[in-house]
């Protein structure tokens, strides 16, 4: 007799910059959420999903869970409360360098979960000898006694395959959610938007890649080509001349960036044109939230 169908959802939580991206790419094999050093890249839940024959896995990278300092803050903070709720099973990432005393308060809640927690002790390649690793185990252990233990490097690939095995092992029952063809939930501009998005992150520093929203407005697909208009939003004057450069330079080099990887991620030649402009203190204004997509 053939086995039944397995699906599930697998939630990844944790602080900001232990690698949650990186691991969930490597998962779902395909580039789908953003990877920078920066904390905060992640502002939405992002749903990649993993299907074969005998499976469906739908994963979901949360926000870096923090003190809320301002509305999109916390509007955060709720995807990656939510997460706790709605998974068949629970991905905890930390790293070889975290304090593990950190956000007890969300530790706590995680501690206390009904379903499987696996927890993922990333970036092991940094560690000199494994006498360390015993030690770092033994913490979480403490504070995640109900939790199976998963040492790994997410950039070196190494016991993701492990995981991954454990994760279809404990999958449950269930005939898909999605569509067999799905990659994601998301549509195909969302992927346009956090491209550019990575690419502010990574041309400039300070304040000006988290004051930034990208919204795309136009989004034109004929055959092979696609053409896209895209607004990249500030909160003020100065921000936006940091972001265009001297003589438009700095945003030429966003666009070229921003355009190579969205040609790669659509297989499709792409026309993309930028625009900057100045919407002030939207982070903190319920009505550029809500038309931005971070509060429903």
């Amino acid at each position: 007799m053939a086995e039944k169908h397995k699906a599930g959802f697998v939630n990844i939580v944790g602080n900001p910059n232990v690698g949650k991206s990186t691991l969930m790419n490597d998962l779902v094999g395909e580039r789908v959420s953003i990877i920078t050093s920066k904390a905060q890249t992640t502002r939405h839940r992002i749903m990649g999903i993993v299907n074969t024959p005998e499976y469906q896995i739908v994963f979901s990278d949360t926000p870096g869970v923090l003190s809320p300092k301002y509305k999109l803050q916390e509007s955060m903070l709720g995807y990656s409360e939510g997460a706790l709720t709605d998974a068949d099973i629970l991905l905890y990432v930390t790293d070889v360098v975290e304090d593990p005393t950190k956000n007890a308060e969300f530790l706590a809640k995680v501690a206390k979960e009904k379903v499987p927690v696996l927890l993922v002790i990333n970036k092991i390649d940094l560690l000199k000898n494994q006498g360390d690793l015993e030690i770092i185990v033994g913490k979480w252990k403490e504070l995640l006694p109900n939790a199976e233990v998963f040492p790994t490097s997410a950039k070196e690939h190494f016991n993701v395959t492990n995981l991954m095995a454990r994760i279809v092992e404990l999958l449950p029952e269930s005939e898909p959610y999605f569509g067999k063809d799905a990659l994601t939930d998301k549509p195909a501009r969302f992927f346009v938007t956090e491209i550019i998005r990575e690419k502010i992150l990574l041309n400039y520093d300070k304040e000006v890649p988290y004051s930034a929203e990208v919204i795309v407005e136009k989004f034109d697909e004929k055959g092979g080509a696609i053409h896209i208009m895209a607004v990249i939003y500030v909160e003020r004057d100065s921000q936006k001349g940091i972001l265009i450069g001297k003589g438009g330079s700095k945003l030429k080099k966003v666009g070229i960036e921003a355009r190579k990887d969205i040609e790669t991620f659509f297989g499709k030649s792409v026309y993309l044109e930028l625009f900057v402009k100045v919407e002030p203190n939207w982070r903190n204004r319920d009505n550029k939230l809500r038309s931005f997509g971070y509060i429903e």
